[in-house]
């Protein structure tokens, strides 16, 4: 295999004699904001790798599509292979083969931000299904999922309108019905089989291509510590929000106080300060926020 493509996370290799097939290595490394951090997690990689093979396998189920072939080694996955069409103007409602170039956002509770965009008053509490005068609370359960997109193959991902995102895809009425339905689906399966292992799925992005039918397939990774937010079932009915996703992470740099050097570093298109690497001692913490996650998701023991 050689190397085609290093991404944030995740190295991606091709093959001479299987050119309609790629390669990922899920590596140790850690990235938020979009920013890479300068420290890896220790066995980041291997569970990331092993609890997106679970739910690809669960996807399958369902009689979904997706790009997953077979998983040859701990931290690496085969996955069919798709044409990344970086010009939107390049794309149309006939284009085959091609990522999709959005990420398709599902909340089920007030968190993240969407929080962070109630209380700026950029979003209204009654836009979320809530009654007039709800009060703001963080973490309540939105009274029906909201459902998001950004993009995908921007510097910074950018939320979008409906219209925007279907136009810049090439999707059609009917493919964008398609995808909130399979994200439906697919989340009322993850959502009744985490609780049941005393998780909250609190929210997560998905990815999609068309195949060179122009069929939909299930992409990338989700249900894992980097797309999805996690909460601690029991402790949530308690009052307490305990992350076990990389959103623990995020909360790392918002305390320190770099979150908001950096927003206010892209608000005046300034330059963007390095973010610093992690603490050896939040780095052990997040190894095993990553392995036991993975074990909590599949029932499977890491080692």
């Amino acid at each position: 295999m050689k190397l085609f493509k290093v991404g944030k996370v995740k190295e991606v290799y091709e093959s001479e004699t299987e050119p309609d097939i790629l390669e990922f290595q899920f590596t140790d490394k850690i990235s938020v904001f979009d920013k890479v951090i300068p420290s890896t997690i220790p066995h980041k990689g291997e569970s990331l790798c092993r609890t997106s093979t679970y739910w690809f396998e669960e996807a399958k189920k369902l009689g979904y599509n997706t790009h997953f072939i077979e998983r040859p080694a701990p931290d690496r996955m085969k996955v069919r292979r798709v044409s990344i069409i970086s010009d939107y103007d390049k794309i149309t409602t006939s284009t085959t083969n091609y990522l999709i170039p959005l990420e398709f956002i599902c909340r089920y509770y007030l968190a993240g931000s969407l929080y962070n965009r109630v209380k700026k008053g950029k979003v209204k509490l009654e836009s979320l299904g809530f009654k007039r005068g709800s009060e703001l609370t963080y973490g309540m359960p939105l009274p029906e999922p909201h459902f998001e997109m950004t993009t995908k193959l921007e510097e910074t991902d950018r939320l979008l309108s409906d219209e925007e995102a279907i136009k810049i895809a090439g999707l059609t009425q009917d493919d964008y019905r398609d995808i909130r339905e399979m994200v439906f689906n697919i989340d009322a399966k993850l959502n009744e089989q985490v609780l049941k292992r005393n998780l909250i799925h609190v929210d997560g992005k998905k990815e999609f291509a068309f195949n060179e039918s122009r069929e939909l397939m299930l992409i990338d990774t989700f249900g894992t510590a980097d797309e999805d937010r996690f909460w601690d079932a029991e402790r949530y009915e308690e009052g307490e929000h305990i992350e076990l996703s990389k959103e623990y992470v995020r909360q790392y740099y918002h305390k320190t106080g770099y979150y908001d050097e950096l927003e206010s570093a892209r608000a005046e298109g300034s330059a963007e300060p390095d973010i610093p690497p992690l603490p050896e001692t939040e780095i052990g913490k997040v190894s095993s926020l990553y392995i036991d996650l993975f074990e909590r998701i599949t029932g499977e023991k890491f080692k």
